[in-house]
């Protein structure tokens, strides 16, 4: 176990994506992975908690912060399907150098804001430094289950993330229990983050819209890829 935390209160939102476009921002020695042949770009606004290396305490502070990444969606030739990460947003800066530097994941130091009225919840994040782009998403969630479609699996089922990092590409595998969601209705959302990342802008309401309680998860070492280059260390 590398390390571990606890992922809570998450907002997916999914629009599809060019898979040509998608293609060209993945790590080399990986593919879009599609659904029914289309790929998906996701906004995902959650707060990390318990942030822990190895078995050691969960950091105070610092082991807690919220974050917006956007997200696509990969393939390697060993068949593992994983998310590659065009940003992440947080508000916490060390952990931001730390993922940065370790790791080389584009994480950016930004002001975020979560809050909930009753069974609203709203996310809002602006970046301090480089255009400060944002995005916002407002949600009323219900206290009923609701079970993913076939497309929603294929999303949230991720079991590790491909990077690519001093000339070598990684998977990091992680695991954690079976997602749990609740029925909710969008009430609002603002993008800025999409476009910052590289890609079109999203063009209408999202195809898919989730929320999940949390769940703990656990990270494993990074395992290379199979390509050239060299890994550190």
């Amino acid at each position: 176990m590398l390390f571990r935390q606890r992922w809570r209160d998450l907002v997916f939102l999914h629009w599809p994506a060019d898979p040509c476009e998608v293609a060209r921002l993945l790590p080399y020695g990986t593919v879009p992975d599609l659904h029914r042949g289309r790929a998906y770009v996701g906004l995902v606004f959650f707060r990390m908690d318990d942030l822990a290396v190895g078995r050691m305490p969960a950091l105070p502070y610092l082991g807690s912060f919220g974050e917006v990444n956007v997200r696509l969606y990969s393939r390697d030739a060993m068949g593992r399907r994983g998310v590659v990460f065009r940003s992440l947003d947080c508000d916490r800066l060390l952990p931001v150098l730390t993922a940065r530097g370790a790791f080389g994941l584009p994480y950016r130091w930004s002001r975020m804001y979560s809050r909930w009225f009753d069974s609203r919840l709203l996310y809002r994040t602006r970046r301090r430094q480089g255009g400060r782009a944002g995005a916002r998403v407002w949600l009323d969630v219900a206290d009923e289950q609701v079970t993913a479609t076939p497309l929603e699996e294929f999303l949230t089922q991720r079991w590790g993330l491909h990077e690519r990092f001093l000339g070598r590409t990684y998977y990091l595998p992680n695991a954690h229990p079976a997602w749990s969601f609740r029925r909710c209705a969008l009430l609002g959302w603002e993008d800025g983050l999409v476009a910052a990342a590289g890609l079109s802008r999203p063009q209408g309401e999202p195809v898919s819209v989730l929320y999940a309680p949390g769940l703990p998860v656990v990270f494993g070492p990074p395992v290379p890829l199979a390509v050239p280059g060299t890994w550190p260390g």
